[in-house]
């Protein structure tokens, strides 16, 4: 059951995320930048989504925190709140959309053209850093199921 803060709780953070995508993928253009700067080619895929996306992730659970929630009312299922299930739509489809942009921008990137796992990186590397994501997913998810349970 909703109350009317949650709803409004749940749609500002909602939009919140919406408006930080676009800003993600500057983000990550200029973390790969600095890598390519330095010429630390290298594992730059992995490092820098799990760099970009943990610092999102963080970022995400500051603001979260500072939306009230009234959890009194919404179910908790094996520990996890309904109020969380709504929260966590807000990312549905991000992860996929944002590594198709990362793996295109490696493909139109002259400078690591002769780094082929970096340039074209294969199914295996970005499954291994896919891993790392849902690693940090399940950090954020845990401790924003947390904050919201402990919201009364």
């Amino acid at each position: 059951m909703n109350t009317p803060i949650n709803t409004d709780s749940i749609a500002q953070f909602h939009r919140h995320i919406a408006g930080q995508q676009p800003l993600l993928k500057n983000h990550y253009g200029q973390s790969l930048a600095q890598d390519l700067s330095r010429q630390q080619w290298d594992g730059c895929f992995e490092r820098n989504v799990l760099a970009v996306l943990g610092q999102f992730y963080d970022e995400a659970l500051v603001y979260l925190k500072t939306l009230p929630f009234d959890s009194a009312a919404s179910p908790v299922n094996r520990g996890l709140s309904d109020l969380t299930k709504e929260i966590l739509a807000a990312f549905d489809g991000f992860v996929d959309e944002f590594l198709l942009f990362v793996v295109d921008r490696h493909r139109t990137s002259c400078a690591l053209s002769n780094f082929p796992d970096e340039h074209k990186p294969d199914k295996a590397y970005v499954n291994a850093v896919r891993h790392g994501i849902a690693g940090l997913w399940q950090n954020f998810a845990l401790a924003a199921n947390a904050y919201v349970l402990e919201c009364q």
